[in-house]
């Protein structure tokens, strides 16, 4: 009956899936994290209780009446996790895409998230980096590292985090100084992508007062991404670099102050903003050419359609079209780049945090947070392209095809040989970010039955999208005729956010077992963009199509404000047992697309003078879920369980139109995302053999009518990137050899039924289901003193689409599209050590 409840008829896929949930993790595939409060000896259990702050106060993952899951310190070592998206295999349906020219990453939880081909939205799952919430998917291109905790918080969390928690929130938090004198380092070598990592810290006590923690890490990948054989590229593998450093200090001068202060600075270089993105050759089988003005050009594309050995096409950038970038806007990295795609960010990241203890039960807290981006790439968003180019119309090249070329496309035809770059659609963001926050909190911490808890937020930015673009690829006729660049146009949109909120909370003790929390926060957000657009081709604009060289926009301004109420009901059955119900809301607040080209939308918007088209709606969300945290046999067991239920309005939805070459941003009427959460761990009799494990299953879809670009009404259709079933399955064991050496074997398995990878059609790319495996063995000293590791990652190199669009310059009849893939298999030998 359970089977059939839930859709599943077929016994087999039924064990299979009881099996994983047997197996899973109950907060994560981690003992650390997993078995809170796990322990019968008091000394264990201690050691096993996991804090979190999910209501911007210290409880215990097992109290906290919200649906966590929590990666420690330990895990992301076994599994030589350094970047946002490796943390996916152990939280079911959460999806992490990395890269793009856009936001430059996206995250979704239970189907909901943000696109990452615009930067102008914010990220439904906010991303809560040391408790400053960062505004830019920018950060998850970042490697992490000496990281104590992640904590993935499901469901709308607007009432502590604020705006951008529509779908839940995403938090990392670092190590802080230790109070004796540490020194760490490690080292690895990874073998399939041929990249090592090295990196150390240094903690302890400057003053009885004052601590100290300087770390930093430094990651060289010199096979990321590999080239498909034949690709007319200079870099046939493209490689990796990344630089982080923090210095934190701890202040505790007395039982009333104390300060925190992090400052990071993080660098990454690569040879290219796209990574691994392959193209998939649809129904007709076949590399659809690229096709330019009109269809009258086409180019052959290259690529194998081999989707599956994660070997890539991307050429070089063609010769015609890479000899001059515009300056109109100012200087950029871009200039003298010669046609070959690279990247490079550079990242300020600063916060402090400051608590006052005004009574003995009364606590002002200051959080204050900076964050400084600049970063820059260059890359070809044909995903194709190799001489020769010939005329459509002759079906492949010749003589009399060169004849017309040379006739028409001057340009093209001096470059035009067998073999040649032919990377179009080219673009060359500049996304530079500057964030300052403050947020004040008073909160009480009473014996007594009542505790509240009121604060203020506010946040300033600004935001400036910057970038020359090849959409029409006019200058393989000619340079322009005035400036002798080689680029379409040169646009820049400054987006300037003023966000304030307010919010209150109040947590009753109706009686010893029964609380009575909620509260509510006001927020109230304005954004202005002003369009520049300095340089335009002049065989492009000024005309009907384009607009000309020098347009300045009005400010366009987008103003909203929210209230998100929240309630919850917990009671505590037994010291070991919590049920919980909640009633929650989120808001995502709206803006002003920073992705409109100087054709279509934006020169429809200067013509008539009215830009309300590129405003996009906010997005809210309300719902509810109950609850059930439990540990059993001693603590011994754990099992959570929630099931949850929301509404989600105006979301948020950008696409691509590869005919059109344009973007196409918009809100859906309504997404219901429905289902169950469920965890469990178990401590075993046997001496340091641990099972856990983690199964979801979610039902999103779209649940009012939302008509697409291509005329499609996908209500009733299921949500991109939300599998009916997914979860996790972990073991760990640790034997000692002899009392100074102790030998460890962990492994994990992940499974997710098949989903939707976009958003325009019913016959959009369907990811089938997938296992994925992960294994470790370690030996070292019991306490860590030194560690010898070999760790493997997706053992079977098994590739998974996380996101998918048509590829841009299609021909009439073209399929081909564009599927973001994981990383494949990485093996690596480590080596660490502790003072």
């Amino acid at each position: 009956m359970i089977g059939s409840a839930f859709g599943f008829r077929n016994s087999k896929k039924l064990t299979r899936l009881l099996l994983c949930s047997a197996s899973g993790l109950a907060v994560l595939a981690t003992p650390q994290l997993a078995f809170a409060q796990a322990a019968p000896a008091d000394e264990q259990a201690s050691e096993d209780v996991i804090i979190v702050t999910a209501r911007k106060q210290d409880e215990t993952l097992q109290e906290v009446p919200v649906t966590i899951t929590s990666v420690g310190a330990d895990t992301l070592e076994k599994y030589s996790v350094d970047e946002v998206s490796d943390v996916t295999s152990r939280v079911p349906t959460l999806s992490i895409q990395v890269g793009g020219s856009g936001s430059g990453g996206q995250i979704s939880l239970r189907g909901v998230g943000s696109s990452n081909i615009s930067a102008s939205f914010d990220s439904a799952v906010a991303f809560d980096y040391d408790g400053v919430q960062v505004s830019t998917m920018r950060m998850v291109q970042s490697a992490f590292f000496d990281t104590a905790q992640i904590d993935v918080l499901k469901g709308p969390q607007s009432l502590y985090f604020g705006k951008s928690a529509s779908a839940g929130v995403f938090s990392i938090k670092s190590q802080n100084p230790t109070s004796t004198w540490e020194i760490g380092a490690k080292a690895s070598y990874e073998f399939e992508e041929r990249g090592y990592v090295v990196g150390g810290y240094i903690s302890g006590p400057l003053t009885d007062s004052l601590g100290i923690r300087l770390a930093s890490q430094y990651n060289k990948i010199d096979r990321f991404v590999e080239l498909q054989p034949g690709t007319p590229a200079v870099n046939q593998f493209r490689g990796l670099t990344n630089f982080v450093g923090r210095l934190t200090l701890d202040f505790k001068p007395d039982d009333v102050f104390s300060a925190n202060l992090k400052v990071q600075y993080n660098r990454q270089t690569n040879d290219g903003a796209i990574s691994h993105s392959d193209v998939n050759c649809g129904v007709n089988g076949r590399a659809d050419v690229v096709t330019l003005f009109g269809g009258a050009i086409s180019i052959p594309a290259g690529y194998d359609c081999n989707d599956k050995d994660n070997k890539i096409f991307l050429p070089d950038t063609a010769v015609a079209l890479a000899r001059s970038v515009p300056l109109a806007t100012g200087p950029t990295k871009a200039q003298g780049y010669n046609g070959v795609p690279f990247g490079e960010t550079n990242l300020w990241f600063a916060r402090l945090k400051m608590d006052w203890k005004l009574a003995d039960n009364l606590t002002l807290s200051s959080v204050t947070g900076f964050v400084n981006l600049d970063a820059t790439d260059v890359d070809n968003y044909s995903y194709g392209g190799i001489g020769k180019a010939y005329i459509t119309a002759l079906g492949g090249p010749g003589p009399v095809s060169d004849a017309i070329i040379a006739a028409n496309f001057p340009a093209l035809a001096a470059t035009n040989s067998v073999g040649a770059p032919f990377g179009v659609g080219t673009s060359d963001p500049r996304n530079a970010l500057k964030q300052l926050s403050q947020e004040l909190r008073l909160a009480t911490n009473n014996e007594g039955m009542f505790n509240f808890m009121i604060g203020g937020f506010y946040e300033w930015r600004r935001f400036i999208f910057d970038t020359a673009q090849n959409a029409v690829n006019i200058s393989l006729i000619a340079p322009d005729p005035i400036t002798g660049y080689t680029w379409d146009y040169d646009k820049n949109h400054t987006t300037k956010t003023e966000a304030t909120s307010i919010f209150g909370s109040v947590m009753l003790d109706l009686t010893d077992q029964l609380e009575l929390s909620g509260g509510v926060r006001y927020t109230n957000e304005n954004k202005t963009q002003r369009i520049t657009v300095p340089y335009v081709h002049r065989l492009l604009g000024p005309g009907p199509a384009f607009i000309g060289s020098g347009f300045v926009s009005p400010n366009i301004d987008f103003s909203d404000d929210n209230l998100s109420p929240e309630v919850t009901l917990k009671y505590q059955v037994t010291p070991d047992v919590n049920v919980f119900a909640s009633y929650k809301t989120g808001f995502k607040s709206g803006g002003v697309d920073n992705s409109a080209l100087p054709s279509n939308s934006l020169s429809q918007a200067a013509l008539t003078g009215n830009f309300n088209s590129l405003i996009y709606k906010s997005e809210d969300a309300k719902g509810g879920e109950i609850g059930v945290k439990s540990q059993f046999a001693d603590r011994s067991i754990t099992l959570n369980a929630t099931a949850f239920y929301y509404k989600f309005t105006d979301l948020q939805v950008q696409v691509f139109n590869a005919v059109a070459v344009q973007f196409v941003t918009s809100n859906a009427g309504e997404v219901t995302t429905k289902g169950v959460d469920v965890g469990w761990a178990w401590r075993t009799p046997v001496e340091g053999l641990r099972f856990s494990g983690n199964l979801s299953y979610l039902d999103a879809y779209f649940s009012a009518d939302y008509i697409t670009f291509k005329g499609v009404n996908l209500n009733g259709r299921k949500a991109a990137r939300a599998p009916k079933w997914s979860g996790n399955t972990a073991f760990d064991y640790s034997v000692p050899l002899s009392d100074g050496l102790q030998f460890s074997i962990n492994g994990n398995a992940q499974f997710s039924s098949a989903y939707y990878t976009n958003t325009t059609s019913f016959a959009d790319f369907r990811q089938n289901k997938y296992w994925l495996f992960d294994a470790s063995v370690s030996i070292g000293d019991p306490d860590g003193k030194w560690k010898l590791s070999l760790i493997a990652n997706n053992l079977t190199n098994k590739l998974f689409v996380s996101s998918s669009g048509d590829r841009p310059f299609l021909p009439v009849g073209g399929d081909d599209i564009i599927n973001s893939t994981n990383r494949g298999r990485q093996v690596f030998v480590e080596a660490s050590v502790k003072f």
